[in-house]
Formats: structure tokens, C-alpha cells, sequence
């Protein structure tokens, strides 16, 4: 069952484009277009403090280090900041290098690393503590990279493109380890790793959504078609049993991460496109919605 608690987090000007959960479940981040990030209190759905500001562009993504002490944020404005989560304050100087915008941040497991991907077609990877690129950029896509993320043994980082394709590297080297995933025919908006790092889903433009066996690179059944619009956000619930998906169209759906199933009715409720990750998401009608209680015989999205 699902249900939408205390309505809505109201705060951004303008549309939330990224929103993520803190380690313990207790803290949301969300980046907008106001050029602000915020963090809400999820058991009293408060802002926390004060917006923290200093993007001189949209914060189009964002995400909390795995102990929970800093949060990460990429923007419109080329920069990559790093931020206190506790105090709001931020911990050093932008982190400068990419020539496009900043889509998507993410903190290695282990939480030393940061990848990015940008407009500028590239992947970078960045000391968190120092704030100092690793090594050359990782280069390969033919178009701008929406999307980034590390796998949950921090050895590979998966990437999607509008180039319509999916690359997989070695954290380690920046290598690519094998061919494209290809099978979308449109642009890949959103990548995620199971948590058992066998299998990667992906959303596109193509209003599909795709799984893939993350070894061997080959797409597993076909791809799910339930959408009229773009699919801008995928994730794994985190026992693996359910996939979450955003779109355009304003839907949030759920699904059975084996057999690609739908798991029940779509959720709906936002006034726009819905980005953002696991059960909590956000919109271009400028809020946040929080949706619980989903049935544990299925899957558990508990933090």
C-alpha cells in the first residue's frame, strides 16, 4: 500500500530537479532551479535550515556522502560544491574542470571518491577529501552524460548518454571494461546498479526502461513499456526486489525487478515531471512528495 504522508514539502521557487535520501533515512537534500539546496527533516517534513546557496546555475543533481557528514551537488554553473550536512556551510572551493553542465554527482561507497558526468560528454573523478581531479577525464560518449553512478562495490561506474548508449568503466583505471549497452532508442536520462552489483537498469527518452546484466553487458527480458513520456529517473529499492521509476507524463511506477512486472497501479499525484530517487520525489511543479508504506511483501524501500 501506498500513501502520500502530510502532503507536500513546499520551499523551492522554482522546479526540484534531484532529491536524495540521507544514509539513516532521516534527512532529505534536494538541488532545484532556483539555484538553492535544501534539507528536509523527513519525520516532521521541515526544512532544516536555512537554503544553501552559492551555485551561480540550476543544482540539477545531488547527493550525501555514505556517512552522511557532507553532501554533494552539480549545476548548470560547470562546478561540483561539497557541503557540511550538518551545518550547511560550505567545506571548500568549487570543484572546477568540466566545460558543460554539471548533470549528475555521486559519492563512491567508500565515500574518498566523487564521479561526475557533464554536457561536456565527459565522466571526471574527484578526490572528495582534497577536492583534486583522480586522473583524465573518462571519454568515450559522443553526447552529453545524464547520468552517473558507482556500483555498490565501488569497482565499476556506469554512465547513460544522449547518445542513446550505456558505458560501464573501472573506478580504479577510468578503463572502459567491455562494448556499449545498446538497445535504447533514445536518450538515456538515468542508470543504477542492483545492490548485488549484477544488474544495471536504465531509463530513456525511448519511454522505455531497460534491465541489464551488468558481467556480461547484455540486456535481460524486454524492455518494459509502460509510459507515454521520457523516463527520467530508475532506481533499485534496496533488498533489489523492485525497480521506481519517474517520468514526464507526472507517474511514478513500481516494479518487479525480476520478472519486470508492474507491481501495482501507477502513483500519481505531481503536477509535473517527477525526478529524483527511491520513494521520494521531486518536480517542476517546485515540491517534494514522500510516498510510504509500500507493502514489505514485495519489497522495502527502509533505509
Amino acid at each position: 500500500m501506498w500513501s502520500v504522508v502530510q502532503g507536500q514539502l513546499c520551499g523551492h521557487s522554482f522546479g526540484v530537479l534531484s532529491v536524495a535520501f540521507s544514509p539513516d533515512g532521516k534527512r532529505v537534500v534536494s538541488g532545484s532551479n532556483d539555484r538553492t539546496i535544501r534539507l528536509w527533516d523527513v519525520e516532521t517534513r521541515e526544512s532544516l535550515r536555512a537554503p544553501l546557496e552559492g551555485h551561480q546555475g540550476s543544482v540539477k543533481s545531488v547527493a550525501f556522502s555514505p556517512d552522511g557528514e557532507r553532501i554533494v551537488s552539480g549545476s548548470d554553473d560547470k562546478t561540483i560544491r561539497l557541503w557540511d550536512a550538518e551545518t550547511g556551510e560550505p567545506l571548500r572551493a568549487p570543484l572546477e574542470g568540466h566545460q558543460g553542465c554539471v548533470t549528475s554527482v555521486a559519492f563512491s561507497p567508500d565515500g574518498k571518491r566523487i564521479v561526475s558526468g557533464s554536457y561536456d560528454n565527459t565522466i571526471r573523478l574527484w578526490d572528495a577529501e582534497t577536492g583534486e581531479t583522480l586522473r583524465a577525464p573518462l571519454e568515450g560518449h559522443q553526447d552529453w552524460v545524464r547520468s552517473v553512478a558507482f556500483s555498490p562495490d565501488g569497482k565499476r561506474i556506469v554512465s547513460g548518454s544522449n547518445d542513446t548508449t550505456i558505458r560501464l568503466w573501472d573506478a580504479e583505471t577510468g578503463e572502459p571494461l567491455r562494448a556499449l549497452l545498446e538497445g535504447h532508442q533514445g536518450r538515456v536520462r538515468s542508470v543504477a546498479f542492483s545492490p548485488d552489483c549484477k544488474h544495471i537498469v536504465s531509463g530513456s527518452d525511448d519511454e522505455t526502461i531497460r534491465l541489464w546484466d551488468a558481467e556480461m553487458g547484455e540486456p535481460l527480458p524486454a524492455p518494459l513499456k509502460v509510459y507515454q513520456a521520457s523516463v527520467t529517473s530508475v532506481a533499485f529499492s534496496p533488498d533489489g526486489k523492485c525497480i521506481v521509476s519517474g517520468s514526464y507524463n507526472k507517474i511514478i511506477r513500481l516494479w518487479d525487478a525480476e520478472t519486470g512486472e508492474p507491481l501495482r497501479a501507477p502513483l500519481e499525484g505531481h503536477q509535473a515531471r517527477v525526478d529524483g530517487e527511491h520513494i521520494v520525489s521531486g518536480s517542476d511543479d517546485n515540491t517534494i512528495r514522500f510516498l510510504d508504506e509500500v507493502d514489505a511483501k514485495v519489497c522495502s524501500f527502509s533505509q
